[in-house]
């Protein structure tokens, strides 16, 4: 299917501003989100005039994306966001293609974007959601954030089935986030970062920063289409 990427983009900076009017965001946050879209605007300006314009913004974004192995371990025990308990590995990932981020509820600036993101790839996804393809939020403060507190947050979002909310006790989620790569020290500091893997497989591609719906859905498909 055809995407228009004008109509994409205007989509996903649209959620974006949602996120920050919805979490009253502090002034230098709009301010940074402000040029984000004055960039990518300038950007398709560009491109409509320059035919080698869109090769220099998929190398930009290509930068921001890496590929990496992960194994998950079986018998690392989670709870969801209605307090089930699950493994993370036969349960939640389940050999499915998966895409992962990371958020703690009280934050009110990179996390409702990230979180928005999601909300508008799981649209993109369609019946793949929760057959082939699953979403995982996973907390980085599973300390304050219990299974209903992430499940409040969720429903901001509009989460349909096949998106998975993940809580714990703090051994277990540092150790999910550690091996993940968004563990740190203060969980107010981790990064920006989304993964897209084929839990079988153990192969993933890293996102750091905010990729449009469109690119994560991107590699979800072609990650299907090895199989």
């Amino acid at each position: 299917m055809k995407v228009n990427k004008s109509a994409s983009i205007k989509r996903w900076f649209e959620a974006i501003g949602s996120a920050l009017l919805v979490t009253s965001l502090v002034a230098p946050v709009v301010h940074a989100f402000e040029k984000i879209n004055q960039h990518a605007n300038q950007d398709m300006q560009q491109a409509e005039h320059d035919p080698h314009a869109h090769h220099r913004m998929a190398a930009a974004k290509a930068a921001d994306m890496s590929m990496t192995r992960i194994e998950i371990p079986e018998n690392i025990q989670m709870l969801n966001q209605y307090g089930d308990a699950v493994d993370l590995k036969s349960d939640v990932l389940d050999e499915r293609i998966v895409v992962i981020n990371f958020i703690y509820t009280r934050c009110t600036t990179v996390c409702p974007v990230v979180s928005s993101i999601f909300s508008l790839l799981q649209t993109n996804l369609g019946e793949l959601l929760n057959k082939e393809v699953g979403l995982v939020t996973i907390t980085v403060d599973p300390t304050r954030d219990s299974p209903h507190q992430l499940q409040q947050y969720a429903n901001k979002f509009n989460p349909v089935a096949g998106w998975s909310w993940l809580t714990g006790d703090k051994k277990s989620v540092d150790k999910v986030n550690t091996l993940l790569g968004s563990y740190t020290p203060n969980f107010e500091d981790h990064p920006a970062m989304m993964l897209v893997g084929d839990s079988a497989t153990g192969e993933w591609y890293r996102f750091l920063g905010f990729p449009a719906p469109e690119a994560l859905d991107t590699r979800v498909r072609e990650l299907l289409a090895r199989r």
